[in-house]
């Protein structure tokens, strides 16, 4: 504005020298030409130097805006640099020029590539962000249980302050955190559905349903994604107990149902084939609950089945036990009569009534029983060698007697048609009773033992056997005092004069599968009534309830008037009298 309050010679002599100068003189020739007044010549100057002030102005304030403009382009050029690096975690820009120099727009220039390689680097990060964020959320959401999450990177959010390669590293690791979880997860699932599988496959259930029902996911045939949530972790625990309590409690009463069918067979006595319809059942007993895996081995089918077998044969077990029970005891009987010992009493009608009652426990009845026999087994096999030589002796005697017999016959050497034949038993028969001696001393030393070892008589149908054997000795003894004597008298009196032989009675038990003869012991020809025999069959039998010892001795009356020998007999209370003797208790 100065320039314009100079003189308009030396406004015009500037003016001259610059773009406009010819267009002033071209103006100033007008205004002569036309006698323009100075001042108005002076005002149209100042207007046309105004006007150029304010152009110049004008394109001044554009210039300086421009350099504002390229100023800010390149401050923010470089704020945008500096975020890009503080952002993803970066100290410098590689290409990038140290040091600055040159224009603005040469800076600008200079900065542009580095800030395009930072942009791409912060999309491609950004894109990297997007997925491990979208896998930890979709990842997250199965965790929680949230099937309906929507597989869109639209919805993440991304904190553009720090996009470095720590956070990403963190945000990895938690990706992979998630996904050991999720695999940790869905390795409990299958290791609880493969559970309920095997349950219901031992319980007889199925198990596709079981699965379904606690969620559709876990049931392969609908194709999605099992969900893993605590929910249906907690769902599969709490099945899989709830199968394995099941299991329990149907193991526990199959052992139950095994146990009380196993009773009831050896109660009944039950044959091969009614066992092996449930022999499964038994073969439970010895598993424990951890062992028991075999498809459809504790159904509901197989309870049903042994309860209704336990109570059909629970229904029998009376009739049963009853025919058992005789059974046993007709065992016993038949132990006790072949080894000749006393059957244990018992009352049957009043067993029969308890086993109709109920009153009694079948089991031990026939436990009872079993022990019953035992020891008369046991008993009978420790008399097995003595009563195989009292039967030796009985034969001997029989031998004996027959042989007495034989040789008072008078008519023995006789031409007849059996002669032959009885002389040769006659030989057998005293190579036999030669043995007795040794026989009866033999079996004395076996029944003395017998009865020291068990501290009781040794009973021989409910007669002391050494009573019998030392009585049978006495009686042999006098006999062959007799014979002596019969021979010293047959030396003196008149041959004329015959003896009657003294007539010796011994009694023996009579065997039931021994034909004893009907002759006397000591001859008698034709005395089938004899007391000696009339003791032998009715002393000894058991029908008879053992009324007496058996052993009778009875010496009768002399023809030469020989002095009476008292009679030897022993009724019953002799019988008790010579038990008493012995300080043992008595066999069975």
């Amino acid at each position: 504005m100065g320039s314009l309050q100079t003189p308009i010679g030396m406004r015009s002599s500037s003016l001259l020298d610059t773009s406009c100068g010819y267009l002033l003189r071209e103006l100033q020739m007008i205004w002569d030409e036309v006698g323009e007044d100075k001042f108005e010549r002076e005002k149209v100057l100042l207007d046309i130097e105004q006007e150029c002030v304010e152009a110049y102005r004008r394109k001044v304030d554009q210039a300086n805006v421009s350099r504002s403009r390229l100023h800010q382009e390149l401050a923010e050029s470089e704020a945008e640099l500096t975020h890009f690096l503080l952002c993803l975690g970066e100290r410098s820009v590689p290409g990038r020029p140290e040091k600055k120099g040159g224009t603005l727009r040469e800076q600008l220039d200079s900065i542009a590539p580095a800030l395009r390689e930072m942009r791409l680097r912060k999309d491609e990060r950004v894109k990297q962000f997007r997925t491990v964020k979208g896998e930890i959320q979709k990842i997250s959401a199965e965790i929680a249980g949230r099937l309906t999450y929507e597989d869109s990177t639209r919805k993440i959010t991304i904190d553009d302050n720090d996009l470095s390669d720590k956070k990403l590293e963190e945000y990895q690791n938690e990706l992979h955190r998630l996904n050991d979880e999720k695999n940790e997860r869905l390795q409990k699932v299958e290791i609880y559905i493969c559970a309920i599988r095997d349950l219901s496959a031992t319980l007889g259930t199925e198990a596709s349903m079981i699965i379904t029902k606690i969620h559709p996911s876990l049931n392969d045939l609908y194709g999605i994604s099992k969900n893993i949530s605590d929910d249906i972790l907690k769902k599969l625990n709490g099945t899989v107990v709830s199968l394995e309590e099941e299991k329990h409690k149907r193991l526990e009463k199959l052992h139950h149902l095994g146990r009380a069918l196993s009773n009831l067979w050896n109660l009944m006595d039950a044959s091969y084939e009614d066992r092996q319809k449930f022999s499964h059942v038994i073969d439970l007993l010895s598993f424990a609950p951890s062992d028991v895996c075999a498809p459809g081995s504790i159904t509901l089918d197989t309870i049903q089945q042994s309860e209704a077998e336990v109570q059909r044969l629970d229904q029998l077990k009376a009739s049963r036990t009853k025919e058992l029970f005789f059974k046993k005891q007709k065992e016993l009987e038949e132990t006790c009569n072949i080894s000749h010992m006393e059957t244990p009493s018992t009352e049957m009608r009043n067993i029969t009534n308890l086993v109709d009652s109920g009153e009694i426990d079948h089991v031990d009845l026939l436990t009872t029983m079993d022990e019953k026999i035992a020891r008369a087994k046991e008993e009978a096999a420790s008399r097995k060698g003595i009563i195989e030589k009292v039967d030796r002796w009985m034969l001997a005697r029989d031998e004996e007697r027959w042989l007495e017999d034989y040789d008072q016959d008078e008519n023995r050497y006789s031409v007849s048609r059996n002669a032959h034949r009885n002389l040769r038993r006659a030989e057998r028969a005293r190579i036999t009773v030669s043995k007795i001696t040794g026989l009866v001393e033999s079996i004395l030393a076996k029944t003395k033992s017998w009865e020291a070892e068990r501290q009781k008589v040794f009973l021989y149908d409910e007669v002391p056997l050494l009573a019998m054997l030392q009585e049978y000795n006495n009686l042999r003894q006098e006999k062959e005092v007799e014979k002596q004597r019969l021979r010293e008298m047959k030396k003196m009196i008149i041959p004329q004069a015959v003896a009657e032989p003294d007539k010796f009675y011994m009694a023996r038990p009579a065997s039931s599968n021994r034909r004893i003869t009907n002759r006397s012991i000591n001859g008698g020809y034709g005395s089938s009534t004899s007391p000696m025999n009339r003791m032998y069959s009715g002393g000894f039998n058991k029908t008879s309830n053992y009324t007496a010892l058996g052993t009778s001795i009875r010496r009768g009356n002399r023809k030469s008037k020989a002095s009476k020998i008292p009679v030897l007999r022993l009724n019953r209370d002799e019988t008790s009298s010579v038990v008493s003797l012995f300080t043992g208790p008595l066999s069975p």
